[in-house]
């Protein structure tokens, strides 16, 4: 068989799958005129096959056709947009493992802007987090290898490796006048999606770092167990630095807190791509205020997640301006183990929104910053006088006053958000002023 028609067949099987999903055997009688751009595609597949065999006939070094292939595969998947990647079989395998939240890496979430590797965010307690990487922050080398020009899954495939084997980053930061290089050590990343906790008084604190495979099922744990602690008169979602992960967890997430409507839709070109997520009755939370916590980190799933408890009026969204990936990516398994990540549609919010680089916009914009207790003039108080009434004991005034849980002092945000859902729970019980005509008919 000519290395022509091995070409033909092989490309045709792959734009049968990708324009109309698996491919399937249908008899044809009768010769169908060609449609033009079908004819035009032919034609360009006859000059990408004289490029091939001019390689072949006349490099320098015998090219193996393996690799010709695989790069011309990256090559057109790279000249459409940052999410869409050719991953080889090794790559293909760890993705599907990444999904269960346990990798071999440094723990950050990157995409491609302006030709430049960049990180969208760091991942919780993992070796680029706890060396102080950014989000925002531009990847110029890897151990030493201009990243220019790199797709996606290039930079991955070089930032993963063998557990304990050392990496450095060289990194360009907004502010800086000169590149910082981090040398990190790679480790098994476990990502623990869901973090929890209780404050004072009866506040809920739920944090999810990435959308994996038991993200909703662990996220609705937390909210029981926060349950069973106290009756919660609030909730703090922490969405900061999520990178986004899987749509159907995003979307249980949000169906907790809605009991009808629309969560998200996506539009692609095919009819298949064209989906409505609604809400549903069950096991919807009590309508307590909740606060959303986005950042420039924030991206894709966490996005649909805010905005859709945005547009609802569920939640306050508070932070700054989130990343701005409002496209979805399918993985479409080839034949031989490898796979393609593409991107088939976008995503849009209820009201019919795209956040496609523009990101979510916070209801309350609070820029996170360094809290420092600063040093304050000793004044006197009623305690310092001299035969001052003791205070009286819990007895006499009844029951015990709650101990609030220890604060995150650096986090101005959460705190912020907490004084939101305080301040709430405070106005709430304020008696409205009566003006004299309201009083005097009342």
């Amino acid at each position: 068989m000519s290395l022509r028609l091995v070409i033909y067949l092989s490309f045709s099987v792959l734009f049968m799958a990708l324009a109309t999903g698996p491919v399937f055997a249908e008899s044809v009688q009768g010769k169908e005129e060609q449609a033009p751009e079908e004819i035009s595609a032919y034609e360009h597949l006859d000059q990408f096959i004289d490029v091939l065999t001019i390689i072949r006939k006349n490099y320098v070094e015998q090219a193996p056709i393996d690799q010709l292939m695989s790069g011309a595969i990256k090559g057109m998947l790279n000249e459409l947009d940052p999410h869409s990647a050719y991953m080889p079989p090794d790559m293909f395998d760890e993705m599907q493992i990444e999904t269960m939240g346990e990798f071999n890496g440094l723990g950050v979430e990157i995409t491609v802007k302006d030709h430049l590797i960049t990180i969208i965010a760091p991942i919780a307690d993992t070796p680029a987090d706890r060396a102080g990487i950014r989000a925002g922050d531009i990847i110029i080398e890897i151990d030493g290898v201009l990243t220019k020009e790199m797709s996606v899954m290039d930079a991955v495939n070089k930032m993963r490796g063998p557990k304990g084997s050392k990496i450095s980053l060289g990194i360009m930061r907004s502010g800086e006048s000169a590149p910082l290089t981090f040398t990190l050590t790679r480790e098994t990343i476990r990502v623990d999606s869901i973090k929890h906790r209780l404050y004072d008084p009866a506040i809920g604190y739920v944090r999810i770092s990435q959308f994996q495979q038991r993200t909703a099922r662990e996220f609705k744990a937390a909210l029981k167990q926060l349950h069973e602690e106290a009756e919660l008169q609030g909730l703090v979602i922490d969405l900061r630095n999520n990178p986004g992960g899987l749509l159907d967890q995003a979307v249980q997430v949000c169906d907790l807190f809605l009991d009808s409507g629309k969560i998200v839709s996506t539009q692609g070109r095919r009819s298949t791509d064209n989906f409505t997520y609604n809400a549903t009755a069950l096991d919807t939370e009590p309508s307590y205020p909740i606060v959303v916590l986005i950042n420039e980190g924030s991206a894709s799933a966490s996005e649909i997640v805010a905005g859709a408890l945005q547009d609802h009026k569920r939640a306050v969204i508070l932070g700054t301006g989130s990343f701005g990936k409002g496209s979805v990516q399918s993985i479409i398994p080839l034949a031989n183990h490898s796979g393609l990540r593409l991107t088939t549609a976008y995503y849009y919010t209820p009201n019919g929104t795209s956040i496609q680089a523009r990101g979510i916009v916070p209801d309350v914009h609070v820029e996170q910053a360094v809290w420092q207790q600063t040093v304050t003039t000793q004044q006197t108080k009623e305690k310092d006088l001299d035969n001052h009434l003791e205070t009286p004991t819990q007895e006499s005034l009844g029951n015990a006053t709650p101990q609030p849980d220890e604060e995150p002092p650096s986090d101005f945000q959460l705190l912020r958000a907490l004084d939101l859902l305080r301040g709430w729970q405070q106005m709430k019980h304020l008696q409205p002023c009566l003006t004299n005509d309201e009083a005097a008919t009342s």
